[in-house]
C-alpha cells in the first residue's frame, strides 16, 4: 500500500476532531436483566457484548436494562460474524457474503463455538457454507457476547472461545397491563446495492410476553476499485415467532425460526448456494424454584437441507461433464440441563447436556442420474457430557472454576455410488464401507478464571485445558474433495478414521483499567495445542500418483491431496481494547490485535493466521447528533504456511466516515461513507475467487469494498 494513502488515513482519523465509540464502547459495563439466563448475562470481567439494536427510548418501564447503543459507524453487514470480529482478537474469514467465519485469536471453525439465541447446531454445508452466523440477519441481532478468552464449560465443548447472537425478542413488563413493543432496523448500502430490513413486532406484560420478527435482504456483486467481484450477490429471508410464560421467578418458554437463503455466490468454493432451508424450534424452563436455586431446562431441534451447485449462479458454468449439484441434509437435537445453587456472584451450578447430529451428503451431475457418491452417509455424532462450576472468592480475589466431561460416539453408514461413477471412487467406496466406521471418545475441559478488583484496575489471569472432537468431515471424508469446512485454500482433503482429539492448554494474563478519562484492557495469550488437526501429505511418496485417492485427486486438479491428520501447535498475542475521553462528548477508542500461530512438529506456520492490526475511531456525540470516522489498517502478514501453499498479503489501510440523527424519540437515521479513499486491498483471511467472469483473477484474493455510501433507518417504541 502506498504510504501517502496511510497516510491520509491517519491523518483523517487523528485530526478529524471526531469521536466514535465503536463496538469498544458497546461492551456492557452494567447490563444484567434479573430474566436472563446465565448464558445470556454479560459480566464484563468474563464476556464482551456487542450492542447491535436500537435502545428503547422508555426503557424504564421495562424489566431490563438496555446500556448503549447499536455501533452506527459501519453499514451493518449481512453476515454477523463480521460484526463479533471487531472484538479484541477477533478476525474475518471472508467466504462469501452469508459464509464468513469468526477467527478468535488465530483459531476458526469448530474450535470456536457459534450459537444463536443460545441454541449450539452443526452446519449444513460440508464445506461450512452456513456457519452459525448464516442464521442471524444483522438486522435482527439484538446483541452478540463472547466469551472473553476461554468459554466456560458451562456452555459446552469449546476449544478456542464462544459467541452467541441474540436475535430480537419480546420482554416482560412490570405492569398487568399489555404494551407493545416495536422494534426495525432498515438499511441501504450502494457498494453492492444491496438492501436490508427486519423487525419485531410484540406484546407483553408482566406474565406474558409474545413477539413474531422477520427480515428480507438481498444484494448484488459489490464493486471495489477496478472493477466487479462477480460471484458475491446473496438473498436471505427469516421469520419466526416467541412466546414466555412467567411462573413465579421463572419463565416457560419457545421459539420457532424459519430461514431461507435463496442462491448466494460463494466464490471462494466450486460450488454456490442455490437454498438453505433451515427450522429452528426450542423450548424450555429458566428461572427460580427455591430461593437461591436457579433451573434451566432447554430442549432444542434444527433442521437443515441445502442444495449447491455450478450452475445456477456459477459464471461461466461448468460444462455438463463437470456439472455438480450437493444435496446435504443436518439435524442437531439438544437438550440441557442446569441447577444453580446461590447467587450470580456466588453459587455452585452443575448440569448435563447432549447433542445429537446426523448428516447426509450427495453428490450427483445433474445431467446424469446414474451418477450419485455419498460423499458423508448418513455420518452421525451422538455427546453426551456433565460439568460443574463454581463462581466464588478469597478475600478480595474473585474466580470462576470448572470441569466437564464429554462422550462422543460417531459413525458413518456404507457410501452408495451410481453406476455412472468412475472405478477409482468406487473402490474408495468399497474400501470405506469395509473399514470400522464407530468410534467412541472422551474429552475432559477444565478452566480456571480468576480476577481481584483493585479499585481502577482489576488484574486478571485464566487457566484452562480444552480439548475438540475431530468434525464428522475431518474423520469420515473418504471422497477427496476440497471440502475443508471454509478452509478454502483450493487443495483436495480426504477424512482420516484414527484422528486424535486435540487438547489446547491455555493461559492468559492482563488488566482492566477503568478510571473515567481512560479505559484499557490488555490480554497476552498462550496456547500450546497438543494433536492440533490440519491437513498433512497423503502418504510419503508426496507428488507420487500411486494410490487411488492420488489418482482421483490428480483428476480434479490437485496431484498432492492432504488427509487430515494430527500435528502439534501453538499460538501466542497480545490483544486489547481501549477508550480515550479526554472531554465532555469526544471520544476515542479503538482495538489492537497479534497472533502467531506456528506448529510444533515442523518449521512452518499454521494457516490463515490474521496479520496485527489497529482498529481507531474517533467521534463527536452530541444530544441528537453525532459523527466520526474510523480507520481500520492491517500489517502485512509474511508467517504464512509454505505447507499450504499460502501467499503473504500486503498491508492496508481503510478509513470510514459515520453520522447519526435522532429523528424522534426512539427514531434515528444514520449514515456513512465506507473505504472513503477508495482503496484497493486484499484482505489476508479473504477467500480466493473461483468466478471466471468475475473482474478479480482467478484465484486470488478477493479484494474488500471501494468506495460505497450506505444510510440506515432504526426505531424502537
Amino acid at each position: 500500500m502506498a504510504f501517502t494513502s496511510m497516510s491520509r488515513a491517519i491523518l483523517l482519523a487523528s485530526l478529524s476532531c471526531l469521536a466514535f465509540a465503536p463496538f469498544e464502547a458497546a461492551i456492557a459495563q452494567d447490563t444484567s436483566d434479573p430474566d436472563e439466563t446465565d448464558t445470556q448475562q454479560a459480566d464484563p470481567i468474563l464476556t464482551d457484548r456487542i450492542v447491535v439494536s436500537a435502545v428503547r427510548p422508555d426503557r424504564a418501564r421495562r424489566v431490563g436494562q438496555d446500556s448503549l447503543a447499536m455501533p452506527e459507524q459501519i453499514a451493518l453487514p449481512a453476515d454477523a460474524t463480521a460484526i463479533a470480529a471487531r472484538v479484541p482478537g477477533g478476525a474475518f474469514f471472508g467466504n462469501g457474503a452469508l459464509s464468513g467465519q469468526l477467527s478468535y485469536r488465530g483459531l476458526a471453525g469448530q474450535r470456536v463455538l457459534g450459537r444463536v439465541n443460545g441454541q449450539r447446531f452443526a452446519t449444513g454445508g460440508p464445506n461450512a457454507m452456513d456457519p452459525p452466523f448464516h442464521y442471524a440477519p444483522s438486522v435482527l441481532v439484538e446483541r452478540i457476547d463472547v466469551a472473553r478468552g476461554v468459554a466456560p464449560v458451562s456452555q459446552g465443548p469449546s476449544l478456542a472461545g464462544a459467541v452467541n447472537a441474540q436475535l430480537f425478542e419480546t420482554d416482560f413488563t412490570d405492569s398487568a397491563d399489555w404494551s407493545p413493543d416495536l422494534r426495525f432496523t432498515s438499511q441501504y448500502r450502494s457498494v453492492d446495492d444491496s438492501y436490508a430490513i427486519g423487525g419485531m413486532a410484540g406484546l407483553s406484560n408482566e406474565d406474558w410476553r409474545f413477539g413474531v420478527i422477520a427480515s428480507r435482504e438481498e444484494g448484488g456483486d459489490y464493486e471495489f476499485p477496478g472493477g466487479t467481484a462477480v460471484g458475491t450477490s446473496f438473498e436471505r429471508n427469516l421469520y419466526g415467532a416467541h412466546a414466555g410464560f412467567r411462573t413465579g421467578a421463572g419463565e416457560l418458554f419457545l421459539e420457532y425460526r424459519r430461514s431461507e437463503t435463496d442462491p448466494t455466490g460463494n466464490p471462494p468454493f466450486f460450488l454456490d448456494i442455490v437454498f438453505f432451508d433451515t427450522d429452528f424450534v426450542q423450548g424450555g424452563f429458566r428461572g427460580e424454584i427455591a430461593e437461591d436455586v436457579h433451573l434451566t431446562l432447554r430442549l432444542g431441534h434444527v433442521a437443515i437441507r441445502h442444495l449447491m451447485d455450478n450452475q445456477t449462479t456459477r459464471d461461466p458454468v461448468a460444462p455438463p461433464p463437470r456439472a455438480r449439484a450437493t444435496f446435504a441434509d443436518a439435524d442437531t437435537t439438544t437438550a440441557e440441563f442446569a441447577l444453580r445453587f446461590g447467587k450470580a456472584n456466588n453459587h455452585v451450578e452443575i448440569g448435563a447436556d447432549t447433542e445429537l447430529t446426523d448428516k447426509f451428503v450427495t453428490i450427483t451431475n445433474p445431467f446424469n442420474p446414474a451418477f450419485f457418491l455419498e460423499s458423508q452417509p448418513n455420518v452421525q455424532a451422538e455427546r453426551v457430557g456433565a460439568f460443574a462450576q463454581w463462581r466464588g472468592g478469597v478475600g478480595r480475589a474473585e474466580f470462576e472454576l470448572g470441569a466437564r466431561v464429554d462422550s462422543t460416539a460417531q459413525s458413518a453408514a456404507i457410501p452408495r455410488v451410481g453406476d455412472a461413477v468412475p472405478m477409482g471412487p468406487r473402490m474408495l467406496a468399497g474400501a470405506f464401507g469395509a473399514a470400522d466406521r464407530d468410534t467412541r471418545q472422551t474429552t475432559f475441559d477444565a478452566v480456571l478464571r480468576a480476577w481481584m478488583p483493585l479499585g481502577d484496575v482489576t488484574p486478571r489471569v485464566t487457566l484452562a485445558r480444552k480439548e475438540r472432537v475431530a468434525s464428522l468431515l475431518e474423520r469420515f471424508g473418504w471422497l477427496p474433495t476440497e471440502a475443508s469446512f471454509g478452509l478454502a485454500d483450493g487443495n483436495i482433503y480426504v477424512g482420516n478414521l484414527d484422528l486424535a482429539p486435540e487438547t489446547a492448554w491455555i493461559a492468559e494474563v492482563g488488566f482492566d483499567l477503568e478510571t473515567g478519562v481512560l479505559s484499557l484492557r490488555p490480554t497476552a495469550f498462550y496456547r500450546r495445542v497438543d494433536d492440533f488437526i490440519q491437513g498433512v501429505p497423503f502418504d510419503d511418496t508426496i507428488g507420487v500418483i500411486d494410490s487411488p485417492v492420488e489418482m482421483i485427486a490428480a483428476m480434479n486438479g490437485d496431484p498432492t491431496p492432504l488427509r487430515f491428520g494430527n500435528v502439534d501447535a501453538e499460538l501466542y498475542g497480545v490483544d486489547l481494547d481501549f477508550a480515550l475521553r479526554p472531554v465532555k462528548r469526544i471520544e476515542v477508542s479503538g482495538t489492537a490485535s497479534f497472533v502467531r500461530g506456528k506448529r510444533r512438529d515442523a518449521a512452518d506456520n499454521l494457516y490463515r493466521i490474521p496479520p496485527a492490526n489497529l482498529r481507531v475511531a474517533a467521534a463527536y456525540r452530541g444530544d441528537g447528533f453525532s459523527f466520526g470516522a474510523e480507520l481500520f489498517a492491517a500489517a502485512e502478514q509474511d508467517k504464512v504456511s509454505a505447507f499450504n501453499g499460502e501467499e503473504p498479503s500486503r498491508s492496508f489501510a481503510v478509513v470510514g466516515l459515520f453520522a447519526r440523527y435522532g429523528l424522534a424519540e426512539g427514531l434515528a437515521i444514520e449514515a456513512g461513507v465506507e473505504n472513503l479513499f477508495d482503496e484497493f486491498y486484499q484482505p489476508h483471511l479473504a477467500g480466493r475467487s473461483r468466478f471466471g467472469a468475475s473482474d478479480v483473477p482467478l484465484f486470488e484474493r478477493l479484494p474488500g469494498p471501494g468506495r460505497g455510501v450506505w444510510a440506515r433507518l432504526t426505531g424502537r417504541f
